[in-house]
């Protein structure tokens, strides 16, 4: 069989910093929902659109943001307060 019938296809692999670069703008973003253009244009570096989507995918995954049609919204939170809050609630 010959190796040059197969197609090999590499998904992109982002640095930590790349990550912590997308987060940092997600995190601080005066929008609530933001679009993918418009976290290009707020990155300080230009970042490929395909290792951008899988830092996004990344994300959504580990429950950092929430992707919906009007756009994406950081939803991390790491108020102490806030989980004392919820484990001392009552359920409805």
């Amino acid at each position: 069989m010959s190796r040059t019938s197969e197609v090999l296809i590499q998904k992109p692999s982002p640095t930590l910093n790349t990550v912590l670069m997308v987060e940092n703008v997600l995190k601080n973003s005066k929008e609530s929902a933001v679009s993918i253009a418009e976290i290009k244009r707020m990155l300080p570096k230009q970042v490929n659109h395909y290792t951008l989507k899988a830092i996004l995918e990344y994300l959504e995954e580990s429950n950092k943001i929430a992707v919906s049609l009007k756009g994406i919204t950081w939803i991390q939170n790491n108020n102490s307060n806030l989980k004392k809050a919820i484990a001392k609630g009552l359920e409805l």
